[in-house]
């Protein structure tokens, strides 16, 4: 038995993967194993700032995640190669930073590489002075100078050249760099005048409808995203103007379903392995970028179940289910939390020696004949576009890792196969279906499977809990919303202090020593909200209630409003920046500016909704400027300027007449609704004095709706409630 490993670096005691993939081994009998990372890498943390200051190096910050595929190329390019590694360890602390573990330094020099260099991106790579100071950042570098540009070799030679010769002019430039930024995040963060609703989210849905792609859909050109927030704008922008601005309400309806219908029959949809990918490289959806995040499918389940709710299209059922299918089977902690994401790249088959991104997802056309036979090739190749050379564009493909490949994508309808081939619809479901399962079984035993992020977020899991919730309500599955309950009970359990309300931001074999950021409270805030609407329990909304206390009291600006995104006490940061924009993700504030107005509704605590209010003006400057960069933002706005309706429902939870109308409720999409449901000696009960006063006297079935405090007559029948949701 071979000895065990001995590392030349420091990351081998980290929680996160992809820290982990670039451990270094001196023992030869791992070189071969493992990957030999020669750098003399650091975490983020005291010991490197330490040795920065006392030797005076600058720092060299590599950011990334462990299943970014540019983030595999420059790992094995650069940090791999020897000579590259020997001038990174002669002249600079190399700290290797997991953005999706530690958010806040991410988000501080991510915004100083896009404000520099007008793009951002991972790997991302910036030259920092031994105080952290930002001197020079970009992303990717190729190892070797290329078309005039410089490689990474030769970069890092010239940054030390230059610290060498002038350190105090790089520090003083460093640092006016930084104080710019502080003055521009400040700026950006502030703000009190009234803000316009409807020109605001009017200039909003403008910007989307000029900009979107009625060919192919989607909004702008390639590479193309899911973009769920966007989505969930003019969700909320179609319901809320419906009565008043009808051609208006159809038409951001319209481009949100014509779009989800081609990303659903696209390429980035994974038609044999279920889920969805990370973003198509084409106009038309069909050669992804293969890693698929659990973020995107916890978002677009949310949005595939809202459109669900407003169309009652069978085809979108069929999505849901194909979404928690792969999250259930593939993503999911056997306690029931949820990983992070899995890798694009991977072996094409078990005696490989290189990964190729897409091998587990890609087919010939002569394995399809292997696998399927010829009857059955013959009809799922027409109707999924497969090609005997391939159907990738060269242009697709610029490392040539695609060629005689099959990306899936569905080129016409089921009707529209079976009249081509001349066979009946039946016969194209059943082909369809036999495939896809022929095809799955063969991935799964023949292909050797992606690697996969096995950390547990936060943040994440608070976002699928919601995707669930909205789920299990839209297609009325207790199934599904006992998964989101697993998620939330692994939180608690695992990433939770309870004496401090402190939440953990990750967990991989034990919980990380990383407090929460506040996507982390935000995000599960949100979800357990979701959580208790889908089957009301008031320990969701109590446990809510702790965590959003928590979050005001360690990341509220008191001063000028707004949430910062890293807590007071991280001092190795040296901007505390507020996240208003939306990216991947909904912004952290947009987020919290809906749960302090549900939460205010349901706890009756008029500081709550002050606060949001407070929030929402803070940003003022940049909602009147750039709204179209913050949906999330505008939608929260458009909830706080039309208010919320608080559906209280009473009488016993066995009755069925109160079970129709949690359905009804639910099936309904309603963006302003509150659901609560009044149960006698309830947390509820006890903070909220509407809930309170139905839990007395004879238990009957009834409806209430609430607005600004105040209820209407109650309702006692489902009629009656089915045309108040109109």
């Amino acid at each position: 038995m071979a000895d065990a490993p001995k590392y030349t670096n420091r990351l081998a005691g980290e929680k996160s993967p992809y820290l982990l993939q670039h451990v270094s081994f001196l023992d030869a009998n791992y070189i071969t194993q493992i990957a030999h990372n020669p750098v003399d890498w650091y975490p983020w943390g005291k010991e490197a700032f330490d040795k920065a200051v006392s030797e005076n190096k600058l720092i060299f910050l590599s950011v990334g995640y462990s299943t970014c595929h540019w983030c595999h190329v420059m790992e094995h390019e650069s940090f791999e190669n020897e000579q590259v590694a020997e001038i990174m360890n002669k002249h600079y602390v190399n700290i290797k930073v997991d953005r999706e573990e530690n958010p806040g330094v991410d988000k501080l020099y991510m915004t100083y590489v896009q404000l520099t260099s007008g793009r951002g991106g991972w790997p991302m790579s910036v030259f920092l002075t031994p105080d952290k100071y930002p001197i020079f950042g970009a992303t990717y570098f190729p190892p070797e100078d290329k078309m005039g540009r410089p490689g990474f070799k030769t970069l890092l030679k010239r940054i030390a050249q230059m610290w060498a010769a002038s350190p105090d002019t790089m520090r003083e430039n460093a640092t006016d760099t930084i104080e710019q930024l502080r003055s521009y995040t400040e700026e950006s963060g502030t703000g009190s005048a009234k803000l316009d609703f409807e020109k605001i989210s009017s200039s909003v849905y403008e910007h989307y409808e000029s900009s979107f792609d009625s060919k192919e859909g989607g909004f702008g050109g390639a590479p193309k995203f899911p973009t769920p927030v966007q989505f969930g704008f003019l969700l909320d922008y179609h319901n809320y103007i419906k009565d008043v601005k009808t051609e208006e309400s159809k038409k951001a309806l319209s481009m949100v379903k014509f779009t989800l219908d081609k990303i659903a029959r696209g390429g980035i949809h994974d038609h044999v392995g279920n889920g969805f990918h990370r973003y198509s490289t084409d106009n038309k959806w069909h050669v992804p970028h293969f890693e698929k995040m659990l973020y995107d499918q916890a978002q677009l389940l949310s949005t595939y179940a809202n459109i669900y709710k407003i169309t009652k299209d069978k085809y979108y059922e069929g999505i849901i289910r194909d979404i928690v299918q792969y999250v259930e089977r593939d993503l999911q902690h056997h306690e029931g939390g949820f990983y992070s994401a899995e890798d694009a790249d991977s072996f094409p088959h078990a005696k490989a020696s290189k990964k190729l991104e897409g091998a587990f997802c890609v087919w010939e056309k002569s394995e399809l004949n292997t696998i399927l036979g010829d009857e059955d090739t013959r009809i799922f190749g027409h109707h999924f576009d497969v090609d005997e050379d391939g159907n990738v564009d060269p242009a697709q493909d610029p490392h040539g890792e695609l060629v005689g490949k099959n990306v899936l994508m569905e080129v016409e309808s089921v009707s529209d196969t079976a009249k081509a081939l001349n066979v009946s619809e039946e016969e194209v479901t059943h082909a369809i279906e036999r495939s896809k399962e022929k095809l799955w079984k063969y991935r799964i035993e023949k292909r050797p499977k992606p690697h996969k992020d096995d950390k547990v977020l936060t943040s994440w899991n608070g976002l699928m809990i919601s995707g669930l919730a909205h789920a299990a309500q839209a297609l009325q599955d207790p199934s599904i919303h006992k998964l989101a309950e697993k998620a939330a009970l692994f939180i608690k359990a695992n990433m939770y202090n309870e004496e401090s309300s402190t939440l953990i931001r990750s967990y991989r074999e034990g919980a990380s020593n990383i407090e929460g950021f506040l996507d982390d409270y935000s995000f599960l805030i949100q979800g357990l909200l979701d959580l208790y609407e889908s089957e009301p329990n008031d320990k969701w909304i109590s446990w809510a209630a702790e965590l959003q206390k928590k979050q005001d009291d360690v990341f509220y600006d008191k001063k000028n409003h707004g949430y910062y995104g890293v807590p007071e006490t991280d001092d190795s940061i040296l901007i505390r920046m507020k996240d208003e924009s939306d990216g991947a993700e909904p912004s952290g504030n947009a987020v919290s500016v809906k749960n302090l107005l549900r939460l205010g509704q349901l706890l009756e605590e008029e500081s709550l909704i002050s606060r949001a209010t407070e929030s929402v003006i803070s940003f003022h400057t940049i909602l009147t400027k750039y709204p179209f960069a913050m949906p999330a933002l505008v939608s929260s706005y458009m909830m706080h300027d039309r208010g919320l309706k608080q559906f209280v429902i009473s009488g016993s939870r066995n009755d069925s007449l109160v079970q129709q109308f949690q359905k009804t409720i639910n099936e309904t999409f309603v963006p302003n609704k509150v659901l609560v449901y009044a149960e006698k000696d309830g947390y509820l009960a006890s903070v909220n004095q509407t809930v309170e006063s139905l839990t007395k006297g004879e238990q009957k079935p009834l409806v209430h709706i609430c607005e600004n405090f105040t209820c209407g007559l109650p309702m006692d029948n489902l009629e009656e409630l089915q045309d108040a949701l109109g």
